[in-house]
């Protein structure tokens, strides 16, 4: 009997959940208060499942998304996620249908990209996603961080109060959409997403509270806050060696960012603090008086793009310089391939299919690398991942295309 595929039902969804806690190397149990919750949560028309004789055997799901562009603006998005194909049914091409369906249909919706976040490199590159944006964790060593605990800011600057999950599900969104106004590659969050993050709903894993703190402007208004937990750990000589990690840190302005890490690296008993997910060029150790106590963690690829439509996503950002470039986008898979001249300037750009000669030709992987200011246009084509047609094009287009904050997607979905 072949392989069927089609959206789910339901009735299908326990067996989905089933098949999807599995692939993800989860106890492979799906209570009823898990399946009320998902079916609260999921629309069936675009959750898909390969069926081998009645059993799920691949599963994939997708959502509409805002991602946060260039210059404060947004764009649509369909988001890819939960994506698993049972071992026993690898190498039959299941994924590939799967995509092929899922951006058949978003397409035909009007989106303009795909997104997702990959958990393994090698598998996306083919499906036409590149890496859009990326990642950084430190570990703080703060006892050589070289910062006085007893000094957590300025005295004329604002102030860091404790919190709780009530008041963060009331100032957060706020601040995230303020963040998303000066970093490119934010993904939204719904209220469902602020009421799992501060422990409302049904948790797949037993929920610890942690603590929150807001920082305030000296006019009192709320800036950013700060999301951790921290452990107790203590040696042998009854020494405090604690480490406080970051879950969520949100921060509209300079100034709370500062004091956010100045308050987090403070914190009595911690002498080691991690970072969380940041973006690569986040202030962390330049803070420090010794940076180097800033020790890596993680420095890899973020959230991926699939660009459906190339008009529309490079007119949904600004540029910093005025250009004009014809790109020769290549798409394996039918859905953005031709040839476009790009008109950019800081107010905006306009975009458009035409039969004039290219500057650039390259892959739509590697655009998708390019329109939230990332990747390197020049570093690219010393790969020999994007061709020069006309000399110098590809140190026009760094000037175009690269920003001075490095896009940030804080989630993971």
């Amino acid at each position: 009997m072949p392989v069927e595929l089609r959206t789910v039902t339901e009735s299908d969804l326990p067996g989905w959940l089933r098949s999807l806690r599995t692939g993800f190397l989860n106890e492979p149990v799906a209570p009823d208060e898990l399946v009320a919750d998902r079916l609260a949560a999921f629309d069936l028309d675009r959750t898909r499942a390969a069926f081998d004789d009645g059993r799920v055997v691949a599963t994939f799901r997708s959502f509409a998304q805002r991602v946060s562009t260039v210059g404060g603006g947004d764009i649509g998005a369909d988001a890819i996620t939960q994506v698993t194909v049972a071992p026993t049914h690898r190498r039959r091409g299941l994924l590939s249908r799967l995509m092929a369906q899922d951006l058949d249909a978003a397409r035909e919706r009007g989106d303009a990209l795909a997104t997702l976040i990959a958990a393994e490199y090698p598998i996306y590159g083919r499906y036409g996603f590149g890496p859009a944006s990326r990642t950084t964790e430190w570990s703080v060593d703060l006892r050589r961080a070289g910062l006085d605990p007893r000094r957590t800011g300025r005295p004329d600057a604002g102030r860091v109060d404790f919190s709780d999950g009530a008041e963060i599900r009331r100032i957060g969104p706020g601040l995230h959409r303020r963040l998303a106004a000066v970093r490119a590659g934010v993904t939204d969050r719904s209220e469902r997403n602020w009421r799992l993050g501060t422990g409302l709903g049904h948790q797949l894993e037993p929920w610890t509270e942690p603590y929150y703190a807001v920082y305030r402007s000296a006019s009192g208004e709320p800036e950013g806050y700060v999301s951790y937990r921290a452990d107790a750990k203590w040696t042998d000589a009854n020494q405090p060696e604690n480490t406080l990690t970051v879950r969520d840190l949100i921060a509209a302005t300079p100034a709370a960012e500062h004091a956010l890490w100045r308050f987090v690296c403070s914190v009595d008993w911690v002498t080691t603090v991690r970072s969380g997910r940041r973006p690569v060029d986040d202030p962390l150790p330049e803070l420090l008086p010794d940076p180097r106590a800033a020790r890596t963690l993680v420095s890899t690829d973020m959230l991926w793009a699939r660009i459906l439509d190339v008009p529309r996503v490079l007119e949904e950002r600004t540029y910093p310089v005025a250009d004009a470039l014809v790109l020769d986008v290549r798409d394996a898979g039918g859905y953005a391939g031709g040839r476009f001249r790009l008109d950019a300037s800081p107010k905006g750009a306009a975009c458009a299919p035409t039969t004039a000669s290219a500057d650039l030709v390259l892959d739509v992987a590697d655009l998708a690398r390019l329109f939230l200011g990332d990747g390197s246009p020049v570093g690219l084509a010393r790969l020999g991942r994007i061709e020069e047609a006309v000399p110098g094009a590809a140190a026009r287009a760094e000037l175009l295309f690269r920003t001075p904050l490095r896009p940030f997607s804080p989630d993971i979905f």
